[in-house]
């Protein structure tokens, strides 16, 4: 089992972390433009979700693409990254509400992400929120994994 020790911000104590594998998987029908697809969460087992070029290169009509999951792991992730570093900084938030734009153009690929949060910080100015949230945009490993694209944030206190 390969992992680190690390000190809990909640004073738990030092808990071995182990690196942890997440797995969906798709199974695809037909070629890219009359084909479809459904993806399943493996790992949770929450759901399967219908995909198809038109989906994602046009309205998405009941179904979902490969942009769209990467919008919730970069909005979910960047929110978790965001939370911990204000609580470590002394002021945890109330709320934070993040969106992630991913774009994607036929032909060229994702062409960028544009997260946006607003947030309730008790105790904390508008200029160090914008610096914990760029810090977070940085940071989160969903961002480290897209480093190729651009990342762009508007972050602003409610």
């Amino acid at each position: 089992m390969i992992g680190t020790e690390h000190l809990i911000p909640s004073g738990i104590g030092k808990v071995l972390i182990v690196a942890i594998t997440r797995t969906a998987h798709t199974v695809w029908n037909g070629n890219l433009l009359e084909g479809s697809g459904t993806v399943t969460l493996d790992s949770s087992g929450i759901g399967e979700y219908p995909v198809t070029w038109a989906s994602r290169s046009a309205e998405p009509n009941g179904r979902t693409s490969p942009e769209e999951f990467i919008a919730a792991a970069h909005s979910s992730c960047f929110s978790m990254a965001l939370s911990h570093g204000l609580a470590q900084a002394g002021t945890p938030p109330t709320r934070l509400n993040t969106r992630a734009d991913v774009a994607f153009q036929p032909g060229t690929g994702i062409t960028g992400i544009h997260l946006t949060v607003r947030a309730e910080v008790p105790g904390l100015d508008e200029s160090g929120f914008v610096k914990a949230a760029e810090d977070a945009k940085a940071n989160c490993p969903v961002s480290q994994a897209l480093t190729g694209t651009e990342i762009t944030l508007t972050a602003s206190l409610s």
